[in-house]
C-alpha cells in the first residue's frame, strides 16, 4: 500500500475508465489529482500541481501525452503510459514502465511501486 500522503496525477480520456482507475488508486492509499480528460489540461495540472507519480493513457483524443511526459520529465516526477497498444507501439523517446489496458489493481500497484521504488 502506497503512503497515503503520495499523490498521484491521473490523465486519462474515458471517463468510465479514468473513475475506475481513481478507485484503484485511492483503494492503493494515495491522494489523486485530477483526473484530466485532454491534453490542455493535463498540461496545467502537469505543471502547476504538487505529486508524486502520474498515470498517462498515451491517447488522448487523438492527441499524445507526450508532452506531459515531456514536462514530468523536466520536473523529475516519475510516470508510467497506461495503453491499449503494445508496449513496443508507445512510441515515446524515452525509457519508461508501461501497462497495457485492460490492467489489474496488482498490475498498477507493482507499477507504481516500482516508480516509487517502494
Amino acid at each position: 500500500m502506497a503512503d497515503p500522503r503520495l499523490r498521484i496525477l491521473l490523465v486519462e480520456d474515458e471517463p468510465m475508465i479514468a473513475f475506475a482507475l481513481e478507485d484503484m488508486v485511492i483503494d492503493l492509499g494515495f491522494e489523486v489529482v485530477g483526473p484530466a480528460f485532454r491534453l490542455a489540461d493535463a498540461l496545467v495540472l502537469a505543471g502547476s500541481e504538487q505529486f508524486d507519480v502520474a498515470v498517462l493513457d498515451v491517447n488522448l483524443n487523438e492527441q499524445r501525452s507526450f508532452p506531459v511526459a515531456d514536462l514530468l520529465k523536466d520536473r523529475g516526477i516519475p510516470f508510467l503510459f497506461a495503453t491499449g497498444y503494445a508496449e513496443g507501439g508507445v512510441g515515446w523517446t524515452e525509457e519508461t514502465v508501461v501497462i497495457a489496458k485492460p490492467y489489474s489493481r496488482s498490475q498498477l500497484s507493482r507499477a507504481l511501486d516500482q516508480l516509487l521504488e517502494l
